[in-house]
């Protein structure tokens, strides 16, 4: 079981701490450490940013929160004791920037490769033809630098990924979107592997049309490809292009439609969490490992209990 004694001691000896901090400091199994903060009074939580849709096809209705529950506490969550209010509110501030900033730097990152790609096609950063843009925890300002496994090298990358979306119009040159496909892919490769940049990109380049049927939100990719165009944000090239493409979402229902599923995400994870804080013992069992964390944090997760 977790040393409530111990946890208290840490805190009391160096103050709030993020729960990435106090585990590493009390060790033992994140889970039941989760649980104890949530569920003893005499602790005091403090988190910062926001929650977003993450569609997910292991939940009921594909819809759950971004961050996971494991995420939000390890990352995004400050715990303090009764009587450290004003360090508990000045740890969370300080965090708070830390992640506006960490997400400022890779949205200028992200900037900087779609730069790069652009040139090295041979495509001009306001081309009519196409527009780029950038998804993801960046758009929210909730990146993260946590070293993380990225699986198709295995090797190490700092935190959040850079989601890309490249939307082409359907009468540009075939020409032009393999030549920005190809260089996307080339320079992906080098921020991956450079040690100085260790950034891993994702992207998709696709047309106008493609988003056409995507909006008929009739399986589980199309509904992915919305989600993540309503969430873009606009880097470079045609921003009519952009807005054309959000019209369209609009026009079609599908904003509406994402709505409704982040509230009824909303609502499944107040009911998830009151399960696992009522769940017996410091081990999360098997069955629940989804409602705290997602695959890609599978790593993360046994590297800490």
């Amino acid at each position: 079981m977790v040393d409530l004694d111990a946890v208290a001691s840490v805190l009391a000896e160096r103050g709030p701490l993020t729960g990435a901090d106090l585990h590493a400091a009390v060790g033992g199994e994140v889970f039941g450490l989760w649980k104890a903060c949530r569920n003893d009074d005499d602790f005091r939580l403090r988190r910062i940013g926001r929650r977003y849709l993450r569609l997910d096809r292991t939940v009921e209705g594909f819809a759950r929160l971004s961050p996971s529950i494991l995420r939000e506490f390890l990352t995004y969550t400050v715990v303090g004791l009764p009587g450290q209010d004003e360090a508990l509110e000045a740890a969370a501030t300080a965090l708070e920037k830390r992640t506006v900033r960490i997400s400022r730097l890779k949205r200028r990152t992200a900037e900087r490769f779609t730069t790069e790609v652009m040139s090295i096609a041979g495509v001009p950063r306001d081309s009519e033809h196409v527009c780029v843009l950038i998804a993801g925890d960046v758009v929210y300002g909730m990146s993260h630098d946590v070293a993380r496994q990225e699986s198709s090298t295995g090797g190490r990358v700092d935190g959040s990924d850079l989601d890309l979306v490249v939307l082409a119009s359907d009468d540009a040159p075939e020409s032009l979107v393999e030549a920005l496909d190809e260089a996307i892919r080339q320079r992906k490769w080098l921020y991956l592997r450079n040690p100085m940049v260790r950034e891993e990109v994702d992207y998709i380049v696709k047309r106008f049309s493609r988003l056409e049927e995507q909006v008929g939100f009739d399986t589980f990719p199309h509904q992915v490809a919305c989600k993540v165009f309503d969430e873009a944000e606009f880097l470079a090239g045609n921003r009519a292009l952009h807005e054309a493409g959000r019209r369209l979402l609009a026009e079609r229902g599908v904003l509406d439609r994402l709505r409704e599923m982040e509230q009824r995400a909303t609502e499944r994870r107040v009911g998830r969490e009151a399960h696992l804080r009522s769940i017996e013992g410091d081990s999360l069992p098997p069955e629940t490992k989804q409602q705290f964390y997602t695959d890609d944090e599978d790593a993360e997760f046994e590297h800490r209990t």
